[in-house]
């Protein structure tokens, strides 16, 4: 158990009056981006079981390099390292063969993090499940240049845009204005969240993931709509893998716990050639491992593949990030930064009273739109 450094009494009063603002404007509901519940009070640690916003002691962080450091001394031998690459998709098809979609729940939290998802004005269906937050400045920023066209450049971007599209063949999807691709959509823990919330909008949902059998499990799914997804089996690492949509045609890619699954040496391609399938002006949306989390600190010695990079007992990979390796990513591949947040929690087991300390990356990314 780590231990846990509460947030400044000046931190803790400017989070409260952000607050205050958002439950009246929600009747009592509180929307802050990456959660708002601050423990102001060690004594109550057990009363939940996840605590946002964390700050780490320097001893937290300590500990958390020495665990790092002890658990990847020992590496994997070269040599026995290529099956995790080359046989990535037998361990993910395994995976869903044993777990089926009973693994993971479904991110019903997207919309809070990432309402660039859903065209503007889109009615969230469940409420009592799903709801948009108040937008912050970040998030209208985002939104009104996704949609708006009130400016030379974005009118520009979609002039071009349009005509691109008129001279390209027929594709899924082609008639709708707002287009989003989910990559590493596992049995669609997102897929359905937003298949529920974008009919009778003029959105289309594409979905891929290199695993056959989940890619089944969504078709056979009873939510599974045809008229507004198209979910396909793709390998986002293959560089001569074709898309079903032509480039420059997306307004959104969504990579939630993907891109950690692949070799840090191949994850700057796969970032690269994603980008090139957006508009300009459209946004990439990221969650995933941040450096020394839980997850990460818990690896015992022999899993380790190369630095921050392990392999599970069911060989299945995984990348622990920091915010740098994440802006550098991004930015290598010619998008703009709109957010990059390290998202630390402090998550409870209050049955058997330990706490461990979370950490995540969440980041949006913007392509830049022409010059006019």
């Amino acid at each position: 158990m780590h231990i846990l450094q509460s947030l400044s009494v000046a931190n803790v009063a400017k989070v409260f009056s952000r607050l205050s603002t958002r439950l009246k404007t929600f009747g009592g509901r509180p929307s802050a981006p990456l959660g708002s519940r601050i423990l102001t009070n060690h004594d109550d640690i057990f009363k939940h079981n996840m605590w946002d916003h964390v700050q780490w002691t320097e001893e937290d962080k300590e500990k958390a390099r020495q665990k790092a450091k002890d658990n990847s001394c020992a590496q994997i031998p070269l040599n026995e390292q290529g099956k995790f690459y080359t046989e990535a998709h037998q361990y993910w098809d395994k995976f869903y063969e044993m777990h089926g979609d009973k693994f993971f729940k479904d991110r019903k939290w997207l919309f809070l993090e990432f309402p660039e998802l859903l065209p503007l004005n889109t009615k969230i269906r469940d409420k009592s499940e799903i709801l948009l937050p108040l937008e912050s400045s970040i998030d209208l920023e985002t939104r009104n240049h996704q949609h708006s066209c009130t400016t030379p450049c974005h009118r520009h971007a979609i002039d071009c845009q349009r005509a691109y599209e008129t001279q390209t063949s027929t594709f899924p999807g082609q008639p709708a204005s707002h287009r989003i691709l989910e990559v590493g959509c596992g049995v669609g823990n997102s897929v359905f969240p937003i298949i529920n919330s974008i009919k009778e909008t003029d959105a289309f949902l594409y979905c891929c993931d290199f695993s056959p059998r989940a890619i089944q499990m969504i078709r056979d799914h009873p939510d599974y709509d045809d008229s507004v997804c198209y979910a396909f089996v793709h390998d986002i690492c293959e560089e001569m893998a074709s898309f079903p949509f032509p480039s420059q045609s997306l307004d959104v890619i969504l990579a939630v716990f993907v891109l950690s699954s692949i070799h840090p040496e191949r994850i700057q391609g796969v970032v690269k050639r994603l980008s090139t399938y957006l508009k300009h002006g459209g946004i990439f949306l990221f969650r995933d491992y941040g450096r020394y989390d839980f997850a990460q600190l818990r690896f015992k010695k022999g899993r380790c593949l190369s630095e921050n990079f392990y392999t599970r007992g069911d060989g299945t990979c995984v990348y622990f990030f920091t915010k740098e390796e994440v802006h550098a990513l991004f930015s290598n591949a010619g998008l703009e930064e709109i957010q990059n947040l390290e998202d630390r929690r402090l998550q409870v087991n209050r049955g058997k009273k330990v706490a461990m300390h979370r950490v995540w990356m969440q980041s949006k990314y913007r392509k830049l739109d022409l010059p006019t």
